[in-house]
């Protein structure tokens, strides 16, 4: 793992690291300058009770940060070669020194006393996930994706309290646990294999409702699909499947088959839409989705690549 400067310019760090940081707020990004613009001006905008490191871990990309790192200088940049999110947090951890980890997404919108409610947060705890809620970027009506992303999408304390772990868009943690357990595992569910080996560990994850961000919604089919693409191969590298767990594998597929009968009744009761068309949209995505991901498990299965579904 190494990092190097960004293209044209030094390693920044503002005038907080002058202080030693009670926390580092790590960011990873890829050619998404517009939406890490955003989060940047959130957390620009938060109040800070104790010194902050802001890092954003690039992955290379081709769209220039320059403006950015000129409208933040307080926000340090650096880039990470190797590709992929769990790659860039583990740079970032790596380059940081702050006893404290707070991790966000580039495309997220933390709330304006995020900073405040982590640093509270995280007392006495060990791991703690944070709401993540959805919204629009474009105007009504919704899309079909976006709908069915209103409902479906980041279930963070189901996530924790059903399931044991937390997304990485809005995770918190200290420096220690994160040592113990060790870096992040790219090209799986990473966020989920961590959270677990953590827990392994003996480590507790907590829910916070008042910890929260925002995070838009997929806006079309396609960018749906390339979402769960990558969550069905992380998927199946995770459980193992790939050596010679076929059979469960095969198992869980006819359970996504059937499960948008199961899950309409949410579509069709959710208060989250709003009119009947939207119901129509998000259950017309529901079936889609879960018929689409069960074919791909299949490929999954037999051992067909799943760049060719």
């Amino acid at each position: 793992m190494s990092t190097h400067d960004l293209p044209l310019s030094q390693d920044r760090a503002g005038p907080e690291g002058v202080a030693t940081p009670a926390a580092a707020v790590i960011i990873p990004h890829y050619n998404d300058a517009a939406r890490l613009g955003r989060c940047l001006d959130a957390l620009a905008r938060n109040p800070r009770p104790l010194p902050v490191e802001i890092l954003v871990v690039d992955n290379g990309s081709t769209e220039s940060l320059e403006p950015l790192a000129a409208r933040h200088p307080e926000v340090r940049f650096v880039t990470e070669p190797g590709r992929g999110a769990a790659t860039a947090r583990n740079s970032g951890v790596a380059v940081s020194s702050a006893p404290r980890l707070f991790f966000l997404d580039a495309d997220c919108i933390p709330a304006e006393d995020w900073l405040a409610t982590a640093f509270r947060r995280i007392e006495g705890a060990q791991i703690v996930g944070g709401a993540v809620r959805i919204f629009d970027e474009t105007p009504p009506p919704r899309s079909g994706a976006q709908a069915f992303e209103t409902v479906f999408a980041f279930q963070q304390e189901s996530y924790v309290r059903d399931h044991g772990f937390a997304v990485t868009a809005n995770l918190l943690t200290w420096r220690d646990v994160f040592e113990d357990t060790g870096p992040l595992v790219n090209g799986l569910a990473e966020d989920k294999e961590w959270c677990l080996r953590a827990r392994a560990r003996g480590y507790r994850i907590t829910y916070a409702a008042d910890l929260v961000v925002a995070h838009p919604s997929r806006a079309d089919w396609p960018a749906l699909r390339r979402k769960w693409l990558r969550l069905t191969r992380e998927g199946f590298a995770l459980t193992g499947a790939g050596q010679g767990g076929h059979l469960s594998w095969l198992a869980r597929a006819g359970l996504v088959l059937l499960s948008p009968f199961g899950h309409l009744p949410k579509v069709l009761l959710s208060p989250r839409l709003s009119s009947g068309a939207e119901r129509l949209r998000a259950s017309q995505t529901l079936f889609r989705l879960r018929f689409a991901r069960a074919g791909w498990m299949l490929r999954q299965a037999l051992g067909r690549p799943l760049d060719e579904a």
